[in-house]
């Protein structure tokens, strides 16, 4: 993969796997859409190249059913005023609805597709998902970077369907630099905090850390495994007990 910075959309559809995963009220209005503001200069430069946009994101954790409380049709709408532009909204991310909406769409415009976490396929990195979700486009672009480490099927395997137009967006690629620029060559000395909830997704991150950093800080829910492994008393909160 490699960045956008040098490639022209002019004429194409781009399928953009982005972060739309973003904190809503009961009515459903967007709460906090930092998210949703970082993807806008990606979506920005396809359009200015003369392409367009199919937006992909999952939304909370609805376990591969449809759960109308975890729609992106309110985050499309939010979207929408943030871009300053119509956006086109797909009642599922594949299926007809899917395809004929996508094979409609025009230069300028963008489509947001529904959670593709209402198919238990997206996690299971399923082929034949990615397969379905790839032909709806023309250039793959990933710029989710909170999604980047999973094998799931908008992310990793839906790339091997793009042997030459898969690129990293504006928001992953800024990622990928300011974690290069720690890693290589780091001010010292170098404390590294790292949070979230799960310990089992970050083993990877947490060991590479070590190798680089003078202190290791863990946070949030992850601190509570640490806890629990040296003897302290963690409640009812969230514990990997395999770990």
């Amino acid at each position: 993969m490699y960045t956008m910075d040098t490639y022209s959309f002019s004429g194409k559809k781009a399928l953009v796997r982005v972060d739309l995963n973003v904190p809503q009220d009961a009515n459903g209005k967007v709460t906090d859409d930092t998210r949703a503001q970082a993807i806008v200069p990606t979506v920005q430069k396809i359009l200015k190249d003369g392409g367009s946009a199919i937006l992909m994101s999952h939304l909370g954790r609805p376990k591969g059913k449809v759960v109308p409380g975890m729609s992106l049709k309110p985050v499309a709408e939010h979207l929408s005023a943030l871009l300053d532009l119509p956006v086109l909204f797909a009642s599922d991310c594949i299926g007809e609805d899917a395809k004929a909406k996508a094979a409609a769409l025009k230069t300028g415009e963008v489509l947001v597709l529904e959670n593709l976490r209402f198919h238990p396929e997206e996690e299971a990195g399923d082929e034949a998902f990615s397969k379905n979700l790839a032909a709806l486009g023309d250039v793959y672009v990933n710029d989710a970077f909170g999604t980047a480490h999973r094998a799931h099927a908008s992310t990793t395997v839906v790339a091997k369907f793009f042997p030459n137009d898969k690129l990293f967006g504006h928001l992953l690629q800024a990622e990928i630099d300011s974690v290069g620029k720690v890693l290589k060559n780091p001010e010292r000395p170098m404390t590294a905090i790292v949070g979230g909830s799960k310990v089992s997704s970050k083993i990877e991150v947490l060991e590479n850390l070590l190798k680089s950093c003078n202190e290791l800080i863990i946070g949030g829910g992850m601190a509570n495994t640490f806890v629990k492994a040296m003897g302290g008393r963690t409640g009812a909160s969230l514990v990997e007990e395999e770990l």
